[in-house]
């Protein structure tokens, strides 16, 4: 498959469920971007030419000017580099890599290359996001709560990786919450306290509770749990001093003070493709590093408490 004019060709580096479910969907209905091949030990899709890994794509005699890279977050550097030392714009999924200092390092490097980095916090791109930091920009705010809990055996199913140091744990989802928080809340947050509960047999939290403030002393909790059975829990509620807005399905529904609020645009994957499409255009990155700076300050600071160990049925 040869580029299109005025497309940029991509390639997806990690095959697996969110790159399936979500990444493919929205690169194939862009206008601006063709899907040219994908990097999977494990296969690829039809009529798309798959490879192994990442150092087989850069050398194939046809390779596309940028990567999304899908795999779990401790690979992410190493391929995110060797990608750009080619010449490469990259995307990374969240969360970005394993610690702040991997993606300030490939923020450098990018910037010497002139090549595009875009940290891609997918849940800034939800529908209600842009609405409810304008509505919030104005408001001094007196509290918020957060409640980002979902079941991991459905939305990670087998993915062992997650327990490991570096795979966050329920931070994983829990970061797409400190993401919309940092886009939407007007000021900046930074944490208090942590209580995080770690399996016997895990190196990441399954669940966590966190405080924060900001320099107003605003009152700020989130709680994250990763064994919440039926439905997820998506949702952030802020009281201000003029009203009360309330965000739930992760970004996709607003209500300002019990009146929804009708919302369009794009979905968020979609939204977030347009968005690299317009930094590689104008040979800028976007590198937002306050979700997974707060995600370290909890895992630095966060008291620890033993808890049982959790059994995945899908893991082999």
């Amino acid at each position: 498959m040869s580029e299109q004019p005025n497309r940029l060709t991509i390639g997806i580096v990690g095959l697996g469920k969110i790159a399936r479910n979500q990444h493919v969907p929205a690169i194939e209905q862009s206008d601006e971007l063709t899907l040219l091949c994908t990097a999977d030990p494990a296969g690829g899709l039809p009529a798309l030419t798959n490879y192994p890994d990442i150092e087989a794509l850069l050398g194939a005699a046809e390779t596309p000017r940028a990567v999304a890279i899908c795999t779990p977050p401790q690979k992410r550097f190493s391929i995110a580099r060797l990608a750009i030392a080619h010449g490469r714009h990259v995307l990374l999924e969240k969360p970005p890599g394993t610690t702040v200092g991997e993606v300030e390092s490939l923020h450098e490097f990018a910037a010497a290359s002139r090549r595009t980095l875009f940290c891609a916090w997918h849940s800034q791109f939800a529908a209600a996001v842009q609405p409810a930091a304008e509505w919030l920009a104005t408001r001094r705010i007196r509290n918020v709560r957060i409640e980002w809990c979902e079941d991991v055996r459905v939305w990670h199913p087998g993915q062992t990786w997650i327990w490991e140091p570096g795979g966050f744990g329920v931070f994983d989802p829990g970061i797409n919450a400190l993401s919309v928080a940092a886009r939407i809340l007007p000021r900046p947050f930074f944490l208090k306290s942590a209580t995080l509960h770690v399996p016997a047999n895990c190196q990441a939290p399954i669940a966590a509770a966190l405080e924060f403030s900001d320099a107003d002393d605003t009152d700020i909790r989130a709680r994250f749990d990763f064994l919440q059975t039926g439905p997820p829990t998506w949702e952030m509620a802020v009281e201000t001093d003029s009203g009360e807005l309330f965000l739930s399905r992760a970004g996709a529904r607003l209500v300002l003070d019990g009146e929804e609020v009708a919302l369009g645009g794009l979905a968020e994957y979609p939204s977030l493709y347009a968005r690299f499409a317009e930094l590689v255009k104008a040979g800028k990155s976007d590198v937002d590093l306050v979700p997974l700076r707060v995600v370290a300050d909890a895992m630095m600071c966060g008291r620890r408490l033993a808890a049982p160990a959790f059994r995945d049925p899908a893991a082999v």
